[in-house]
């Protein structure tokens, strides 16, 4: 496999000169081409199949499962024994060894290590499903974008609520200008796993109540390899505060907490409806940045400029404790998650699956647009379909990449306590130096990416 440096060595513009001359590594032709027509079966290798990841082996199991990897045994063997003929990894650096065994990669691995299976696959021309959010900072989510890029293949982001219907009426109805054009978007979710404040605790108690890196080692669990569990991540004794279940996602060191995970599916609507990719300036708010956990409740306001198709608008996204004003005063229902696009001529409220135009009585003669946005073949279908066609896909990196980067903007900005002027370019907060060693890390010894 090929590597390229950790956290401090390649710049942005040495990586993009070595995958545009081909020196960064050999990527294989892609892998729609090799295939001869719809009804043949893809050969799929599947990174974590455990949780989510026995959801995502399902949502692909039409197609021919040839390798099934998991740190954890339990898993392991569960999808092990659905698929007897798979080659078995608890290493998914091992997986790659054997590429010529598949064409496609499912990857479900917990976040800390979503960019280490997945470049690897992207660097050989298969096509890849990742789940959310893409990666574990805005440094890998580059990576990753211009990799897929130059590679071709069909990929796309496990943000599965983009496949429904609900999400195509809301995006119609806002570039129809139903609404007038958009001004301010206000997202938030009831969620407030984390670092949690007094009143956060009081109002929605935590699945775990950890303020500090415990001291106390417990015993890995059976069948789990720890070591391999952190992979790229600073060494620490295992405790029952980061397994089992999703407990780890709070942790700096693994995760990104609320923000990049539920930001992933809640922000995408509007990141899709209005076009939206690299804000001007990302502002956080609330309690004191904790170094290694991230916080249950937090605000971020971020601006973006003007296109072609809208005028500059500012969205924010607020989680646990923290909502929008029009929520708090009555002015909309008080949904316990939502999306609200507020235009010149009314507002649409959004979640999951329902939408409302807003003053209700101001549009109950509205007629909606003609639908424009076709009904997705199913998340999973979707992006099948397109390894074997080379149609494309609607979450693919080159979209969920910049989404990514976003999310982990909001965060960035909370931990630094400062507004950041953002340079895609250069990637980097003009303003804030400081914001640097947040945007990207320095990997364990024997990992690198690539």
């Amino acid at each position: 496999m090929a590597t390229t440096s950790n956290g401090s060595g390649t710049s942005r513009r040495q990586f993009g000169r070595q995958v545009a001359s081909g020196t960064f590594a050999t990527f294989a032709a892609p892998a729609f081409l090799r295939s001869r027509g719809l009804n043949e079966k893809l050969n799929i290798a599947v990174i974590g199949v455990g949780g989510r990841g026995a959801g995502n082996l399902d949502g692909v199991s039409s197609e021919n499962i040839v390798a099934v990897c998991d740190v954890a045994e339990a898993s392991l063997g569960q999808a092990a024994a659905q698929y007897p003929r798979a080659r078995k990894q608890r290493d998914f650096r091992r997986i790659f060894d054997h590429h010529a065994e598949f064409d496609a990669v499912v990857v479900s691995t917990t976040e800390h290590t979503h960019a280490f299976a997945t470049l690897p696959a992207l660097l050989l021309g298969k096509h890849v499903y990742c789940e959310k959010p893409l990666t574990h900072n805005v440094y890998e989510a580059w990576v990753i974008r211009e990799a897929a890029a130059k590679a071709k293949v069909a990929t796309q982001m496990g943000t599965q609520i983009h496949a429904g219907d609900n999400y195509r009426r809301v995006v119609e109805l806002v570039r129809s200008g139903a609404v007038g054009p958009i001004s301010d978007v206000h997202v938030w979710v009831g969620r407030a796993w984390g670092r949690q404040s007094a009143e956060d605790a009081q109002k929605f108690g935590d699945i775990v109540s950890v303020t500090e890196r415990p001291t106390q080692v417990d015993p890995v669990p059976a069948g789990v390899d720890w070591d391999l569990w952190l992979g790229p991540a600073p060494e620490r004794p295992f405790s029952n505060v980061y397994l089992p279940g999703p407990k780890w996602y709070r942790w700096w060191d693994f995760g990104n907490g609320t923000m990049s995970d539920l930001g992933s599916h809640w922000i995408d609507l509007p990141f899709w409806a209005l076009d939206l990719d690299y804000p001007k300036t990302i502002e956080a708010f609330g309690p004191p940045p904790h170094p290694e956990i991230a916080p249950a409740s937090m605000r971020a306001v971020y601006e973006y400029g003007p296109s072609t198709s809208r005028p500059g608008l500012k969205l924010t996204w607020y989680q646990g404790v923290e909502k929008p004003e029009p929520w708090t005063s009555g002015v909309i229902p008080k949904w316990d998650s939502g999306v609200l696009f507020v235009g010149t001529k009314g507002m649409i409220l959004s979640d999951y699956g329902k939408h409302l135009l807003l003053p209700e009585a101001q549009f109950k003669d509205f007629k909606p647009p003609a639908p424009t946005i076709p009904t997705s073949l199913g998340h999973h279908a979707e992006w099948i379909h397109a390894c074997k066609t080379g149609d494309p896909t609607t979450c693919h990196f080159g979209y969920s990449g910049k989404l990514t980067e976003a999310n982990h903007l909001g965060n960035v900005a909370y931990r630094v306590g400062k507004k950041l002027e953002w340079d895609p370019v250069a990637m980097k907060a003009i303003n804030a130096p400081e914001a640097d060693s947040l945007l990207r890390r320095t990997y364990r010894k024997g990992w690198s990416l690539g």
